[in-house]
């Protein structure tokens, strides 16, 4: 698993599959979707306004892209 935050969008991404060549994106909310891919199975989950629904100092170490 990658997770990766994109501080200057507020930006959460938790990859769980790496080389996912086709996935469809489920919108749960506004904030969060999952990436799906072709086995059915979660690739991905996306969590826009992240610092809002996320307490990001637990997920250490981040990624910090941007």
């Amino acid at each position: 698993m990658r997770i990766s935050y994109d501080v200057k969008y507020d930006v959460l991404y938790l990859k769980f599959a790496d080389g996912t060549p086709s996935v469809t994106t489920r919108h749960l909310d506004e904030d969060i979707s999952l990436d799906i891919d072709e086995a059915g199975r979660i690739a991905g989950i996306e969590v826009l306004s992240a610092s809002k629904h996320v307490d990001l100092g637990s997920l250490l170490p981040v990624t910090v892209e941007g």
